[in-house]
């Protein structure tokens, strides 16, 4: 996991230790281990829009998935961006789910993380996207306006 950062040291370090074990997680194939990146009232939106409330429910879902269609796939993350707010985050991270390397990592997710009592850093939420290319070229192109600046 790689990108661009702003913030202490420390807590960048926490926030991307969350990730990686959830990233290893997945990999393994352990639901619970996945679930536990996650706060006791989190709110994961998948890729294919289902949304999960909750650490136990989405360790247990994503149990079920990597049982059947998701059975050894290994998900890749690179990190874009981490901005914090206080005892709270948001990254950026570009991913895929794949058997194998992917040949291109072309989803999108935004996590917010919360400090907790104690100092740990959780997952409370995650939205997953995927990256349309060709949709996004239409609108730069019929709306340049529409083009982000960055």
């Amino acid at each position: 996991m790689t990108g661009t950062t702003t913030s202490s040291t420390s807590d960048l370090a926490a926030i991307t230790e969350v990730l990686r074990r959830g990233q290893d997680a997945w990999n393994a194939g352990d639901g619970a281990a996945y679930g536990a990146c996650f706060t006791d009232d989190a709110t994961d939106v998948t890729f294919v829009g289902t949304v999960y409330h909750g650490a136990a429910e989405i360790g247990r879902a994503h149990q079920a998935l990597f049982d059947s269609f998701l059975k050894d796939t290994l998900l890749t993350i690179e990190i874009v961006e981490i901005r914090r707010y206080g005892d709270a985050a948001v990254v950026l991270t570009r991913g895929e789910v794949a058997k194998g390397a992917p040949k291109k990592l072309g989803k999108l997710a935004t996590y917010t993380l919360v400090r907790q009592a104690g100092g740990q850093w959780r997952i409370a939420a995650v939205q997953k996207t995927k990256h349309k290319p060709l949709m996004e070229t239409v609108s730069f192109t019929f709306q340049p306006a529409t083009r982000p600046s960055s």
